[in-house]
């Protein structure tokens, strides 16, 4: 990222001097210790490890001068640098277990660079399970980062039906929760938007300091429903297979 120029000095030798450098670091993290779906972070997508799409997706977008994996796993650990990433360093054990959160992770490794002299001022922690994500949203997003002085920005994508229209079941009776909206036209309702849980572009600044990956400054780029599928299941690994098939062959 950024530019470099030669200054000219009179019967001497030429100064290079590098202005405007930004340093961009993608994390990708990637657990060991999945239950729902044994060793999912590796587990084959469409012929490849579903891992290698987040790592392509990083290659492909040039953003990136480092491309790392946060993981506690020698396999992992294996596969991901055979497809291009680094792993600079093991996850600690303390945020290796069920009750890490993302931050945790981000905060960990930031601070592992940090300790090695290595500062970064822009970051994306992309999952691992993320196969959807690809070079252009990584591009649109960190634009938006930039161009909206966010600290943050996420993909989200438009829930498919109504949330307005909402109904909780007590012994087989439903309820509305927000009645008033019985009567509401579908188009006149509100779009509501939920986190497509595929990665998040931040000023690792911003992040450090508040602690939080979702400030009061914190920005979107909305995907469609063809382009996300939470993975938390085989029935949803078998859904997220057919959508990525039918998006390429839209494509």
């Amino acid at each position: 990222m950024g530019f470099i120029y030669y200054l000219i000095i009179s019967e001497g030798t030429p100064i290079k001097i590098e202005i405007n450098r930004m340093k961009v670091l993608a994390i990708i993290p990637a657990r060991g210790g999945s239950k729902r779906i044994p060793k999912k972070n590796i587990k084959e997508f469409c012929g490849a490890p579903i891992i290698s799409y987040s790592i392509k997706a990083a290659l492909n977008s040039k953003l990136f001068d480092t491309i790392m994996v946060s993981t506690d796993d020698e396999n992992i650990v294996k596969t991901a640098t055979e497809y291009g990433a680094e792993v600079p360093f093991m996850r600690s054990e303390k945020n290796a277990n069920d009750y890490a959160t993302t931050f945790d992770v981000i905060e960990e490794v930031l601070l592992n660079y940090k300790n090695n002299g290595v500062l970064f001022d822009y970051a994306c922690c992309i999952y691992p399970t993320a196969p959807f994500v690809n070079e252009t949203k990584l591009n649109e997003a960190f634009n938006t980062l930039k161009d909206k002085k966010f600290d943050c920005v996420y993909p989200v994508m438009r829930f498919s039906f109504p949330v307005q229209r909402a109904v909780t079941v007590s012994n087989q009776k439903m309820k509305m929760l927000q009645p008033q909206y019985l009567n509401t036209r579908s188009q006149d309702l509100e779009p509501i938007y939920h986190d497509a849980g595929q990665f998040y572009f931040f000023k690792t600044d911003a992040l450090l300091a508040q602690k939080k990956l979702w400030t009061d400054n914190t920005g979107v780029i909305e995907i469609t429903e063809l382009e996300g599928q939470d993975i938390d299941n085989e029935i949803d690994w078998q859904l997220a297979e057919l959508k990525y098939n039918l998006l390429n062959k839209l494509s």
